[in-house]
């Protein structure tokens, strides 16, 4: 789509040949600023130190092999065109795939939610929340009484690739029937937009009782976040490795420790592996198996990552690393233990089964609860 931004002629005064495309046309404002489209459609001025920020930010990430965009990149207007400034819907402003897409949602979302919320509230909140629960200490335990993977049940409703995964949606009675089945951890989505998750579903299971530690399955792009899910009550959050620079991953993983909060670093391939394992202070890696960008699924990834001197490292730095995404048979989770995985995430397999119990069970192929 061809965007035009109008310097005070009418419409009327335009030959209609020249509007036989799709065209938006906009007031021109000559302030020194950069107008930037948001994801509702509306505008907003960015002043030109912050776009070089936002830019350099970019720049950073790509030296570390990191394909997503944090923002959408803007610029001044490319040209003028008769009395209209004239700027290209290009590759420049419109997301590569549906990753960057979430991002560049989030993005927004956060710094709306930011300005209702600002930090200090937060920190009050996160000072009156219930303890944080040991994320690692429960995998660890789980391991060591069945043998098996431990298990992080995800409460997952929805997701871009797959729809709607369960109509009759109780976050609070699946997150109990998980336990009951023998989950380890809990694994709750919040992102509203591509997963008809809520921090809401988060709090209710929180204080239903169930004592499982729970992961904030979130796209942070904003330590501001960290001490948001750590208010509602999280005990461990997610950071994905194809989103945030090294020195992002460093940084929060700080602040978690900090609050209470225990970071599980997602990765998906040999690059972003590589990257995770310099960061000192890493204690849980999870391997995702589906391309973030392609949204492609293939377990083999999990082994290939934990071969060689990357399985070496990991032994020696004591990391647990968690299996993600296409696990739905026994064979599935022999293969990964057998690759070195001592915890898997799991959602899909299980919430669309009418009771989790039992999928926990057939996902297995025996009954993992401590009962």
């Amino acid at each position: 789509m061809e965007t035009f931004f109008l310097r005070g002629s009418s419409l009327s005064s335009i030959p209609s040949s020249s509007l036989n495309h799709r065209s938006t046309f906009r007031p021109i404002n000559r302030r020194p600023c950069l107008r930037a489209q948001q994801s509702d459609g509306s505008a907003t001025d960015i002043p030109p130190g912050e776009f070089k920020v936002r830019n350099s930010q970019d720049e950073i990430a790509a030296t570390q092999g990191i394909r997503i965009r944090r923002r959408p990149p803007t610029g001044p207007p490319l040209h003028y065109v008769g009395p209209f400034e004239f700027r290209l819907q290009n590759e420049g402003n419109t997301p590569r795939n549906i990753l960057e897409e979430i991002v560049w949602n989030k993005d927004t979302e956060v710094a709306q939610m930011r300005g209702k919320k600002p930090l200090y509230t937060l920190k009050k909140a996160v000072d009156m929340a219930p303890p944080p629960r040991d994320f690692i200490a429960a995998l660890k335990a789980s391991y060591l009484r069945t043998g098996m993977p431990a298990l992080i049940a995800e409460v997952k409703k929805a997701s871009p690739s797959r729809g709607v995964l369960r109509e009759d949606f109780d976050p609070v009675e699946i997150a109990k029937a998980y336990e009951k089945g023998g989950a380890a951890c809990l694994s709750v989505l919040t992102d509203a937009k591509y997963f008809q998750g809520s921090f809401e579903n988060l709090e209710a299971i929180r204080n239903a009782g169930v004592t499982c530690p729970i992961l904030c399955k979130e796209f942070i792009v904003d330590a501001w976040q960290l001490y948001y899910a750590r208010a509602k009550g999280a005990d461990a959050v997610l950071l994905i490795a194809a989103i945030l620079p090294d020195l992002d991953i460093k940084y929060m993983t700080k602040i978690c420790k900090l609050i209470g909060l225990t970071p599980l670093v997602e990765v998906h391939d040999e690059n972003e592996m590589d990257r995770i394992l310099e960061i000192d202070g890493i204690q849980l890696i999870g391997i995702n198996n589906r391309n973030l960008e392609t949204f492609e699924v293939d377990i083999s990834n999990t082994k290939k990552l934990l071969e060689g001197e990357r399985g070496e490292k990991i032994k020696q730095k004591d990391i647990i690393v968690v299996g993600e995404s296409g696990l739905f048979t026994p064979a599935d989770v022999a293969y990964v233990q057998e690759a070195g995985v001592k915890a898997i995430l799991v959602g899909e397999s299980i919430v669309k089964q009418k009771d989790p119990t039992i999928g926990i069970a057939e996902l297995f192929g025996k009954d993992i609860s401590a009962a």
